[in-house]
């Protein structure tokens, strides 16, 4: 795992997935990234935005998945649908306005690719990624590749589980604030209770701002 500490990580985590991006469609000519919702998300996806758009070329190449969703209408402001309003490539997102969101689950499933190039995570204060609750602990290691989780902070979710993520060629996690630091550091220790701990190390580079950054002795 590689941990890049920076007073812009939003900037820096957008500028690592744009490079991967890149990469994969100049050796395969496509590219795919799944994409978490949360607080940090929408800055690093307006970069992601301008630099698709400064090159069209990049954008015709690359389809976006989300790593999760929450269960509501279209147009509610709950949704993480709207911070990819302006991604000017093909966003595939979650069905959860779907009547059986365990049969549309599986349909969003068939329609991910063999491996993501990227996958975005973020960490909340509870220790969670995607959207793996802290006490759905089977919704990770789930054997399906898109699960439906019960109430999760008062509304329930989909989300990919943890195969597709750590079978990405790489995973970018985005941090900030000093609230997120006790969840990096028990990630980092190997605590098995945080979601988290589901995220493969290999391959993983998490960007955090200075808050956020575990103390030097866990570098």
């Amino acid at each position: 795992m590689r941990i890049v500490v920076t007073d812009d990580p939003e900037a820096n985590a957008a500028a690592a997935i744009v490079r991967r991006l890149r990469a994969a469609v100049r050796e395969r000519g496509s590219a795919s990234l799944a994409v978490s919702g949360g607080s940090t998300a929408p800055p690093m996806i307006t970069e992601i935005v301008d630099a698709l758009r400064t090159h069209p070329d990049l954008a015709t190449g690359v389809t976006v998945w989300q790593v999760d969703e929450r269960i509501a209408p279209d147009g509610d402001a709950a949704r993480n649908a709207g911070q990819l309003a302006d991604l000017p490539c093909v966003v595939r997102l979650m069905p959860v306005t779907s009547v059986d969101l365990r049969r549309a689950a599986r349909r969003y499933a068939s329609s991910l690719p063999d491996r993501f190039d990227v996958v975005h995570l973020g960490i909340g204060d509870d220790g969670h990624t995607a959207s793996w609750p802290p006490d759905e602990p089977s919704i990770p290691l789930s054997d399906r590749m898109v699960e439906v989780s019960g109430l999760f902070n008062g509304v329930r979710r989909m989300t990919l589980t943890r195969d597709p993520v750590n079978l990405a060629r790489a995973r970018v996690v985005l941090a900030r604030g000093a609230s997120k630091r006790p969840m990096v550091e028990g990630w980092l220790n190997g605590d098995p209770t945080l979601p988290i701990s589901h995220v493969r190390h290999v391959g993983t580079t998490v960007f955090l701002d200075q808050p956020a950054a575990p103390r030097a002795s866990l570098r």
